[in-house]
């Protein structure tokens, strides 16, 4: 079993930063400390982007060059050459948000179909990623979810997400890329659920292409996939399961409380990592059925992870297990389990400097709201430092 100190090695954690580089990400991630600061910066930057005013060159070199890969597929090559050298895989993510016109949708889907192509030949790049809402307008989504009547034309877009998504499907089965699916709000997540339900029906009957997510926060996910596993079995296919605490809490809490109904939420963080850990569990136990994605920046949850492997003596290699964490965050945790043989990705957003703005807006306040995680990346950041100027 592995010593339980493996995420302090910050030499392998950063062994990719420049000096520089390390001296920004102490910066930012000070930066991102300071939640009034974070207010009042995202502020600004939506101010001046939305103004033309001269700050992308400045959003570049700092922010975005930090937690994206690049403004194109092309442009992220370095970094994707780069990180494979220690054994790290890439996802690239093309984190464009809040489009909702039908020619954006056919553009996000060609979009997707032409980077399973550019994964197709590099090893590096064995999964492919896309948003329900990169597919079709949210609010179709949520009439689905709620069967709710749609209207002639509704029916229509809602036709053509479905026809987006068994054609990606059906290229990343083609390519042999393992196809990431995200999850976003409860209450467009249903019809989510059930069209990658289909998918996964469809194109996993030899081994899992289709990889559902599935947001531990939500008290009814361990539910949801024993039901999966069970229709899986019944059906003849593979699941493949992403698994994530999840990213839309205090909206999740708020729209509930609004509406009138209880909320999907877990209670407490507590609570939530447990449930986390639960899946996590499960998973490992019916390994021959599922594929697991294991999606977390936590520590704990990883070495829970490596422990069950090495319990169940799981090679560190088994194509069936895969750890992924963000790019430019939890580097101590990608780079050393790498090290160590397992299957690490990165998810590396890239796209225009504007139109990935409200990504990195979203990040910036989601690390306002986990302290423990901002001061951990510090500390870090501070001990590779303090390593680097005695050695």
């Amino acid at each position: 079993m592995l010593e339980q100190k493996i995420f302090d090695d910050t030499k392998t954690a950063f062994s990719l930063k420049s000096d520089s580089e390390l001296e920004r990400g102490y910066f930012l991630f000070k930066m991102i400390s300071l939640q009034p600061l974070v207010k009042i910066g995202t502020a600004v930057t939506r101010f001046a982007l939305n103004a033309s005013l001269p700050v992308e060159g400045l959003v570049r070199a700092t922010v975005f060059d930090h937690f994206c890969g690049g403004v194109s597929e092309k442009d992220c090559v370095s970094t994707i050459d780069a990180m494979y050298s220690k054994n790290v895989h890439s996802v690239l993510d093309f984190s464009v948000e809040g489009k909702e016109t039908e020619s954006l949708f056919d553009s996000a889907l060609e979009r997707v179909m032409s980077l399973i192509d550019f994964a197709k030949d590099r090893p590096g790049m064995p999964f492919s990623v896309f948003k329900p809402t990169g597919f079709g307008r949210f609010e179709v989504w949520r009439k689905v979810t709620e069967n709710e009547t749609l209207s002639d034309k509704e029916q229509q877009e809602w036709k053509r997400i479905q026809e987006r998504f068994h054609k990606v499907c059906k290229k990343a089965k083609a390519c042999d890329i393992k196809l990431l699916i995200d999850a976003e709000e409860s209450w467009m997540q249903g019809a989510v659920d059930d069209l990658v339900l289909e998918m996964m029906q469809t194109y996993n009957q030899e081994k899992p292409i289709v990889f559902t997510t599935l947001q531990c926060y939500r008290w009814d996910r361990l539910a949801y996939l024993k039901d999966l596993h069970q229709d899986g079995i019944e059906k003849g296919y593979h699941l493949g399961i992403k698994i994530v605490r999840g990213a839309y809490m205090e909206k999740e809490r708020a729209r509930a409380e609004e509406k009138g109904y209880d909320s999907p939420i877990c209670k407490d963080k507590p609570e939530t990592d447990a449930h986390f850990n639960a899946m996590l569990v499960y998973i490992f136990d019916n390994l021959e059925d599922i594929w697991a994605f294991i999606g977390t920046h936590n520590e704990e949850s990883n070495y829970l992870a490596i422990e069950i492997m090495a319990q169940k003596e799981i090679a560190p290699d088994d194509g069936r297990v895969w750890f992924g964490q963000l790019y430019g965050m939890s580097d101590h945790i990608s780079y050393n389990l790498a090290k160590e043989g397992y299957n690490v990705t990165k998810y590396v957003p890239f796209g225009p400097v504007k139109d990935v703005m409200p990504y990195l807006i979203r990040r910036a306040e989601e690390n306002t709201s986990v302290a423990g995680q901002t001061n951990r990346e510090l500390s870090l950041i501070q001990e590779e430092r303090r390593r680097r100027k005695l050695n």
